[in-house]
């Protein structure tokens, strides 16, 4: 076996996916560096289903156990590439922890990522779903990603308009099977742009009793209203919001917005369209704090799934097909789920 990556026959998945479903992977390769890839593919991967790339397993639900094999990338190195005093370009590979991540980042004195603090997950899994929370998104701080192909073997650097970012989506996302994200490269600033103008960051800071912000506060800040307002996985399993926000022409949501008053609408980066709240629509068809077995929505955020126990994926692919139908039924929109659903279609 070579020493750049180990091999696991009949792996258990329970504690490699942050809703804690039960899942088995027939084979688990965890590859300690990239360079291993074309040896890893050539032999446990040829002839078989295209790997299921696994991460920190906070942005997926299984439904039914993976059919191939499942690859896990541990490599963890961060660096700085170059620096000239206002910009860094900064390196990491995509098994690092990504909240550990932007500690280190504000910690070597860069600006940029404090808003996306305690995501969950990878650095690799970041540009896929293009994370984002608090007016942030990954793809405002990628510089390069770097991808290898399996079909040609090619290793790539994509610059951020190559890799095709949308509101939760990417390239890699769309061809999930074409790509396997190695690292990612980013472009921060020593000098920060703060952005507290979203979801309460300047009057959690207000309580805090700031009055000069500084990255370091505002992602203590943005810590402390994710901890208020969504559950811990180490505690309850769930993959923080299910649900995507439903992004609706203008003409759509103004309609929706004179039947429901209530119904908060947000920009959507074109003025001819409008992003909807999917957790008020979620909460106003009754459905927070809802329970059915182990498979239940969070008391504390609409938007969150749980898995109270042993639930299993089907159950909770169930609950949010359910939700869905309701949605639908009462708003006309249709929802989308943010995670990977393996084993099923949504």
């Amino acid at each position: 076996m070579s020493v750049a990556f180990r091999v696991s026959g009949n792996a258990d998945l329970r504690m490699r996916n942050t809703f804690g479903v039960a899942a088995r992977a027939p084979l688990l390769v965890e590859v300690d560096d990239a360079a291993a890839l074309p040896e890893v593919f050539a032999r446990h991967v040829a002839g078989g289903p295209p790997p299921l790339l696994l991460g920190g397993g906070s942005n997926l639900l299984f439904a039914s156990d993976p059919e191939g094999v499942v690859l896990s990338l541990a490599a963890r190195r961060r660096q700085v590439l170059a620096d000239d005093g206002i910009l860094g370009i900064v390196r990491a590979d995509a098994g690092v922890v990504w909240h550990d991540f932007v500690l280190w980042t504000l910690g070597q004195g860069y600006a940029g990522a404090e808003n996306l603090a305690l995501i969950p997950g990878t650095v690799g899994a970041a540009p896929i779903q293009n994370i984002g929370a608090y007016g942030v998104e990954v793809r405002d701080l990628v510089h390069v990603v770097e991808a290898w192909e399996p079909a040609s073997g090619r290793r790539l650097r994509l610059d951020r308009e190559a890799c095709a970012f949308a509101y939760r989506d990417s390239l890699f996302k769309r061809e999930a099977d074409r790509y396997i994200v190695t690292a990612v490269e980013f472009a921060l600033p020593r000098t920060p742009a703060l952005r507290l103008d979203y979801a309460g960051i300047g009057e959690e800071l207000a309580a805090m009793g700031v009055d000069a912000p500084t990255p370091a506060l505002v992602c203590e800040a943005v810590c402390r209203i994710r901890r208020r307002k969504l559950p811990d996985p180490a505690v309850v399993g769930n993959a923080g919001s299910f649900f995507k926000n439903p992004i609706v022409p203008a003409a759509q949501a103004a309609a929706l917005q004179a039947a429901h008053p209530g119904l908060p609408q947000f920009a959507a980066g074109d003025d001819a369209l409008r992003k909807l709240s999917a957790a008020w629509m979620i909460d106003a068809c009754g459905w927070k704090g809802h329970r059915d077995g182990d498979a239940g929505v969070s008391p504390q955020h609409a938007l969150v799934l749980v898995n109270h126990g042993h639930a299993t994926g089907a159950a909770l692919l169930a609950l949010a097909r359910g939700i869905a139908d309701s949605v639908r039924a009462r708003f006309g929109v249709e929802l989308e789920p943010e995670p990977r659903i393996v084993g099923a279609r949504w």
